[in-house]
């Protein structure tokens, strides 16, 4: 039987009166690296919220790591590590101090605690930057270092909102290898992102909301085999899918105007426009 690492079972939140999640049940395997998609305002970043006990749910239960996350908050705090958005360090301090400060708020005892932020700078390759003030450090450093103190009390998952936004092609990819490593380690690991290759090329499965509510779920595979892995695209923009390439191939074929039709393999944001009529980004 597989174990569940993260539930959530008709979680509904409301501000105002206004749902911005709305009966959301999802699942998400212990190992996984499950990715959450979806436009600006589509209750992604407030379902992470609240699985990671920043905002309590208006109804509906959450759990995570076997945890009741309203009744057993402490514990659950305890066993995740979280990248928010925003930038989370201080800047005011250098990149050892950030997580010295985190050591000690998680009573991360020495010299344990030591090996630890070495090991973890280590990693990240920031090792020479230790004494560095993080203001001096670039975007894609200081998205590390938050990765690095995420880690630092051994969680066993990992939440991450947006974790590579404005951060460039290359330092993009870098953050990718340390996600991807960090998963093949067995860190159960909760990505959203605007960036459908990231999805792509991360997650083995992924959740598409819209406007409060789960509206697919399933392996970016199984999405282009349900929806269509062939897509035509045409100049206004417009576009149908099909079976597959050679079919999408051949109906383009077979028009006698062809201008400015395309057949491609199709992807997840074509899926996407598809469900809700909104690109990702």
């Amino acid at each position: 039987m597989t174990e569940i690492a993260i539930s959530l079972e008709n979680v509904s939140k409301s501000y105002n009166g206004v749902p911005v999640v709305n009966d959301l049940s999802l699942a998400i395997r212990r190992g996984e690296m499950f990715g959450l998609l979806g436009p600006n305002g589509a209750g992604k970043s407030t379902t992470i919220r609240m699985l990671t006990t920043l905002t309590a749910p208006s109804s509906g239960q959450l759990q995570v790591a076997n945890y009741d996350v309203t009744r057993e908050t402490l514990a659950v705090r305890r066993s995740i590590g979280v990248v928010l958005q925003q930038l989370s360090v201080d800047l005011d301090l250098t990149a050892w101090e950030n997580m010295e400060l985190h050591g000690r708020l998680h009573h991360i005892p020495n010299p344990d605690r030591q090996k630890r932020i070495e090991s973890w700078l280590d990693y990240v390759e920031l090792s020479d930057r230790r004494d560095d003030l993080v203001k001096t450090l670039s975007g894609g450093m200081r998205r590390r270092l938050q990765i690095a103190r995420a880690l630092l009390h051994e969680p066993s998952i990992l939440f991450l909102d947006e974790p590579t936004v404005g951060l460039d092609p290359q330092t993009r990819r870098r953050i990718w290898e340390i996600i991807r490593d960090l998963n093949s380690k067995g860190l159960t690991l909760l990505l959203t992102t605007h960036y459908m290759q990231e999805a792509e090329t991360l997650c083995q499965r992924v959740g598409i909301m819209d406007a409060g509510k789960l509206i697919e779920l399933g392996r970016p595979s199984e999405l282009r085999s349900r929806h269509g892995e062939g897509v035509v695209i045409k100049g206004n923009g417009d576009h149908n899918f099909f079976p597959d390439l050679p079919a999408a191939i051949a109906y383009v074929d077979a028009q006698e105007d062809r201008t400015g039709m395309m057949a491609r393999p199709s992807n997840l944001e074509d899926i996407f426009i598809e469900l809700t009529g909104r690109r990702l980004d």
